[in-house]
């Protein structure tokens, strides 16, 4: 019998003709019904090229849980958003353009960004499509687009008259480079080779002095105190006193506090304003007077003298020398320092006193830990990495900033009276540009109004995509059908950025949690495991790998290569070494396209052994799915399509499925096994590989696409994992045998098989051609 499939190889180029006709079949589109499926999907950012590969692996599994979630009867809302606002974009158009963004008109320079994206994201859409996304692409969002930027300015409105939001000026986390204020979670920690300084300090009127250990010897003109611990035996006499500090001649007191470490360096410490957090905490706490050392240029100020224009760094340098000129050096160590960087810009912050807005979040970590015990994590580690977030905030977050391509806050302030107003929401405003549209002051009645220039920290936008996506204020019955979504996909470098402002912003909004579920996937590596970056040259572009070697090989690595939740690693080898088993998988599916698909016949032991292992294959990928960790059904299908069924089965009751010494029952058991398990396999396989399995189900079983096919449950047949691994050792003792031989596969040979294996003689016989 000729193969009904005459192909003899998967060919990637069919994956076109397969999105084609997805396409025109509109199989995934999505209309509200009472129960439906929501996925949050992350926006992507495109930042530059390549987009990542670890991001389209990440994006690609982010398909299997939409496929997942439709094959086991949810209507399934997969809207597909791109995050268009920040800092990226306007570092990614200085650096293209070779311009500043303060030296150019904003409007210019906001076009030029809008550009740069439009121009970055047609690519990042391509691959998102390329990948198989059954996503609503039609209907795709930007964080950027008018309608967007009018809900966040809408939900800041809301929380403005709830009284959520104050002006404060404070110490900020300042990024010089993109001279802007930046949340705590917005800064990473890096081990940065640096200097530890001892300096000599004099006790006023006396001969004695204290040596004081800092990385920060640059801060001296902004010194305030030194403190000790208290049980620091080695200064008790000295409590109180005056101390001289070196270069300044200012004088300082030094006091108790038990923040000093008595083991770092001297154990005496000085105060300034601000070398890091517990600098502001201690001043503060002590309501000592600030010194502003550093400015909003990165660069020592008035105050630091004759340092005065130098960047910290420089200043350093140059402390140090001339510390060591008076006499006020006592050595110098080189340390690694666990110092904060800007996550964006990957310059070390400077602490520095502005005026920005907060959004109140301090008096709500109680409720959103509550929040964050309901949700149900995959896996249930990351939920830690939440709940160590909440416990380490300590003020409000800062959501003004002081950049141009980002939503604007919508204020005006009275010319007269610097009273600031709010407009009605349900607008998007530039206040930077247009008109104020209240007409008086509320407090003066003043007609003359400034507007606001600063934009929204880019997470203000982030946090709403769950209610954006469910058009909250402006449908209420498309609202009330799809929130709260049910589950939240995300990467873990950001549960402390977007997944926690989701969560605080929407119950601030609505009174309750945004999701039930969160999927949390780790950071795609270089073969090295190092992190990739352009910079460094060890970025993969996916997009090529993806043309080059189709969309389900790229897709069924990602499943089979990343354990869900932990960290991977990406080569295009490995990617590469995958397409072996669509290969098998496709000579699997040729063979059975031989035999007609017929409804029953009578099953032999043969038969009823591999109906066991395919139902235990079912449990076990039933389990990976419902846990979203498509590693489980991925390794669990190619091992057993391979090892199982290929090597083992297929190769008995073949002789059989062509009726070879067989009875017409006989052959139409095996050849009923045979169709029963490939088209399982089929079923199972869909999430993962769309394209092939939609292909090989339409060939061979039903002219209706396999994606709107229900998952397959078990049947709890009886376990046989015993035969399994007796028919393995049988059949390998032959083959080795011949071997052994130097006969081949389809010569005769005589070996006696094990009693345990009298149910399957007949198989075995015709599938090694034994002798009596």
């Amino acid at each position: 019998m000729d193969p009904k499939i005459s192909e003899k190889a998967w060919n990637p180029e069919l994956e076109k003709k397969i999105l084609k006709q997805w396409d025109e079949e509109k199989i995934y589109d999505f209309t509200p019904q009472d129960d439906n499926y929501t996925i949050d999907t992350p926006p992507p950012y495109p930042s530059g090229r390549p987009w990542h590969i670890g991001a389209a692996a990440h994006y690609s599994q982010i398909d299997m849980i939409a496929r997942t979630a439709r094959m086991a009867g949810k209507n399934v809302y997969f809207p597909i958003g791109i995050d268009r606002n920040g800092l990226p974009v306007e570092l990614y158009t200085e650096k293209k353009h070779k311009i500043r963004m303060r030296e150019t008109e904003r409007g210019e320079f906001l076009n030029l960004c809008r550009e740069a994206l439009d121009d970055l994201e047609a690519e990042m859409i391509l691959i998102m499509k390329s990948l198989g996304l059954s996503g609503d692409f039609a209907n795709y969002y930007r964080t950027d687009s008018e309608e967007y930027r009018t809900l966040t300015q809408s939900t800041f409105i809301d929380l403005w008259k709830k009284g959520q939001v104050y002006l404060a000026n404070r110490p900020n986390n300042y990024d010089w480079v993109s001279g802007t204020t930046i949340a705590d979670a917005e800064i990473i920690y890096e081990d940065l080779p640096t200097k530890l300084v001892y300096m000599k300090f004099k006790i006023k009127d006396t001969d004695k002095e204290i040596v004081i250990a800092s990385t920060r010897p640059e801060l001296l003109c902004a010194c305030r105190t030194i403190i000790v611990n208290p049980e620091d035996e080695r200064y008790s006499q000295y409590i109180g006193k005056k101390i001289i500090v070196p270069i300044t001649n200012t004088e300082v007191e030094l006091r108790t506090h038990h923040s000093a470490q008595q083991e770092f360096g001297s154990g005496a410490v000085m105060v300034c304003s601000y070398g890091d957090q517990n600098d502001v905490a201690l001043f503060r706490e002590l309501e000592l007077e600030e010194i502003v050392a550093i400015g909003l240029d990165g660069r020592m100020t008035e105050v630091a003298g004759e340092y005065t224009g130098l960047k910290p760094k420089q200043a350093r340098t140059k402390i140090i020398e001339d510390l060591e000129t008076k006499g006020f050096l006592d050595k110098v160590e080189d340390i690694v320092h666990r110092t904060p960087v800007s996550e964006r810009s990957k310059t070390p912050i400077e602490i520095i006193p502005m005026e920005e807005y907060y959004l109140k979040q301090k008096e709500a970590v109680g409720k959103i830990k509550k929040l964050g015990e309901e949700i149900t994590f995959h896996p249930s580690m990351h939920k830690q990495i939440l709940m160590n977030w909440l416990e380490s905030i300590n003020i409000d977050w800062p959501i003004s900033r002081r950049r141009y391509y980002g939503t604007e806050i919508p204020i005006w302030y009275c010319k007269n009276c610097s009273e600031p107003h709010v407009p009605e929401p349900g607008k998007y405003y530039r206040p930077w540009e247009e008109k104020c549209p209240i007409s008086n002051c509320t407090k003066c009645d003043s007609t003359e109004f400034v507007g606001e220039e600063r934009t929204f920290d880019t997470w203000m936008d982030s946090s709403v995509s769950p209610l954006f996506i469910s058009k909250f204020n402006r449908d209420d019955e498309f609202f009330k059908k799809v929130y709260p979504a049910s589950i939240r996909p995300q990467a873990k470098d950001i549960v402390r950025t977007w997944l926690y402002y989701t969560l605080l912003r929407c119950e601030q909004l609505t009174g309750e949690k945004p999701w039930s579920e969160a999927w949390v996937m780790g950071y795609g590596l270089d073969e090295k495991g190092m992190k990739m970056s352009k910079s460094k040259g060890n970025a993969i572009d996916p997009l090529p790998v993806i043309e080059k070697l189709g969309a389900d090989t790229f897709r069924f690595w990602s499943a089979s290569e990343i354990n869900h939740g932990y960290d991977f690693r990406c080569n295009e080898q490995k990617i590469e070494s995958t397409k072996k088993f669509l290969s098998k998988l496709w000579n699997v599916s040729r063979f059975l396209s031989s035999f007609p698909v017929i409804e029953s016949g009578k099953l032999s032991a043969s038969d009823e052994w591999i109906l066991s292992e395919l139902d235990k294959l079912v449990k076990e990928c039933k389990k990976g799915y419902e846990d979203y960790n498509f590693f489980i059904p991925a390794i669990a299908i190619r091992e057993f399509t391979w090892n199982v069924f290929a090597a083992h089965y297929i190769e008995m009751v073949k002789a059989r499925a062509y009726g070879i010494d067989f009875s017409d029952e006989e052959r139409d058991g095996a050849i009923f096994t045979l169709h029963k398990t490939l088209s399982t396999i089929l079923k199972l396989l869909a999430p993962i590989t769309p394209f092939i399995t939609e292909h090989l189900w339409k060939e061979l079983y039903s002219k209706e696409s396999i994606h709107k096919e229900k998952h397959v449950e078990p049947e709890n047949i009886e376990d046989k994992s015993n035969v399994t691994k007796e028919i393995s050792e049988f059949n390998s003792k032959v083959w080795n045998e011949k071997k052994s031989q130097n006969l081949s596969l389809k010569d005769s040979i005589k070996i006696e098989i094990p009693e345990s294996l009298e149910p399957f003689k007949k198989d075995l016989k015709s599938m090694h051609n034994l002798l009596d």
